[in-house]
């Protein structure tokens, strides 16, 4: 067995979105990285096909050489759309009026966002091993050997976004409690002859669900779930996604449900779902972390498993970084607003609400339409369409902030104005703190370091100063202007 002369920082096992994102975060903050991936090039087939406003927000801060964003990238790939269904309801959730530069969800296949980052991964010299897989590793109070194949890799710290077969979570000893699946869903993308005009969403309690939505290239997306294949077994699901669709089973699904095939003529990807619902129990242990479906898996309710995966790898990306320069305190790294105890939070939510949509989806009975029919009615109205809206979207997630002083600590910042004629999602970097300073003479000024930019900012009533941390969330925000009190919040966040 060979040793890896090279010693990256961090070795992130798994390049679909996450651990791409996660990678070029991590080199945007200056730690060297590399990928390992088993798969020797790109999935050409795509399990998610939207990026929610959080997401957009989020993938804001990595830059390309240019100038651009890789947001602006994946914009010109894809497709916005306003709105977004829940659970399938007629009533479909409204974005349009939510506070954020991306109010909508942008319709762009997994296989296109793997695209987008990989050439990126390439241009920034991330070394990627292909072809290969993690099948092991130790680690230590130094570090970890990361078991590559034959090859034994000294790195700093190990990231598993391996997928829901995580080794890397198994080897960990790490617990991925939850419910065993009891639905098989189908997916197929297809070709139409005579598609519906839009994006449909048909639910019957007799015969089953279909949505049929428009991709890209001619290609449309068709899934959903029929009455029998509900109420399973763990054993009798297992047995049903190992029994192979064909195009005339697909067939017979749009005609029974829809009335017509819509002149199905070939498909070009069949697949299947299910709705086993767990996440780990920790995502940490000493210098091992889990991301992505590693650390949760769910029903595809809502498109969020991909757009919660990046959103893992934000979060634990700046922290990471702060660590491995020596700037993280306790605070972050095994404190209340560690990576640990901020996002299991975020994925027991994102399971309670996919399990409350699988029930919406899949419980086809007279009683199941009522409660679809009284759901749809209440999201008409404008208060409970945006608490759904912003749940779905993730612009509503908040951390629970020690000795929270303001109601913006440890919410997300919304997309202010600088002085300098920018905005606060264009000034953020993952490897620094953002303190935003309201005062007229700049009296925050002093506070600037390598590890803390201070802006100055357009007045907002109420606010003296706002300490922005690398993800756009609040750490600290203050009325009045006290650069002592700062200072001691900085101290708090940052170790310099």
């Amino acid at each position: 067995m060979s040793t890896d002369a090279v010693h990256p920082d961090v070795v992130v096992a798994g390049a679909g979105p996450v651990g791409m994102v996660t990678a070029l975060l991590l080199d945007s903050a200056g730690i060297t990285v590399e990928l390992v991936e088993r798969l020797t090039e790109g999935d050409p087939h795509s399990r998610a096909t939207v990026l929610h406003p959080r997401t957009l927000e989020a993938l804001t801060t990595i830059r390309y050489d240019d100038g651009r964003r890789l947001t602006d990238v994946l914009l010109a790939h894809g497709r916005t759309l306003p709105r977004t269904h829940f659970a399938a309801l007629p009533q479909l959730l409204d974005y349009s009026g939510l506070d954020t530069p991306h109010p909508y969800i942008l319709q762009i296949t997994q296989a296109t966002t793997e695209r987008v980052l990989a050439a990126l991964v390439e241009a920034r010299g991330i070394r990627v091993h292909r072809g290969r897989e993690v099948t092991g590793f130790e680690q230590d109070a130094e570090g970890v050997r990361v078991h590559i194949g034959e090859t034994v890799v000294r790195a700093g710290h190990l990231v598993g976004a391996d997928g829901a077969w995580s080794l890397v979570r198994e080897r960990a000893g790490i617990s991925f409690p939850g419910v065993a699946g009891t639905v098989k869903g189908y997916l197929g993308d297809v070709e139409l002859d005579d598609p519906p005009p839009g994006p449909t969403h048909l639910w019957d309690h007799r015969t089953g669900w279909v949505t049929v939505l428009p991709l890209f290239d001619g290609i449309h997306r068709m899934f959903g779930v029929l009455p029998e294949d509900t109420g399973l077994t763990p054993e009798e699901v297992a047995a049903r996604r190992s029994t192979p669709l064909t195009l005339e089973d697909l067939r017979a699904i749009l005609k029974r449900i829809a009335g017509t095939d819509y002149g199905l003529r070939n498909a070009v990807w069949i697949s299947t779902t299910g709705n086993t619902t767990r996440h780990a129990d920790r995502y940490r242990v000493n210098r091992v972390f889990l991301a992505g479906d590693a650390a949760h898996v769910h029903f595809p309710a809502g498109g969020q498993g991909v757009n919660v995966g990046i959103q893992d790898a934000v979060n634990l990306a700046w922290k990471l970084a702060a660590e491995i320069k020596g700037r993280a305190t306790p605070l972050i790294t095994d404190g209340p607003a560690s990576y640990d105890a901020e996002r299991r939070p975020v994925a027991e939510l994102l399971a309670s609400n996919t399990q409350a949509q699988t029930a919406l989806m899949t419980t086809f009975t007279p009683e199941g339409a009522a409660q679809r029919d009284l759901m749809s009615t209440q999201l008409t109205g404008a208060e409970a369409n945006g608490r759904l809206a912003a749940l779905l979207s993730g612009l509503s997630v908040s951390y629970g902030t020690p000795d929270a002083a303001h109601p913006l600590d440890g919410h997300r910042m919304p997309d202010l104005p600088l002085r300098d004629g920018g905005t606060l999602l264009r000034r953020l970097r993952i490897d620094r703190f953002l303190l935003l300073d309201f005062t007229p003479s700049g009296e925050f000024a002093a506070l600037e370091s390598p590890a803390v930019e201070v802006a100055g900012a357009k007045p907002r009533h109420g606010l003296a100063a706002a300490l922005v941390r690398p993800d756009g969330h609040v750490a600290r925000a203050w009325t009045v202007a006290d650069v002592g009190r700062a200072g001691a919040a900085l101290a708090d966040w940052v170790s310099l």
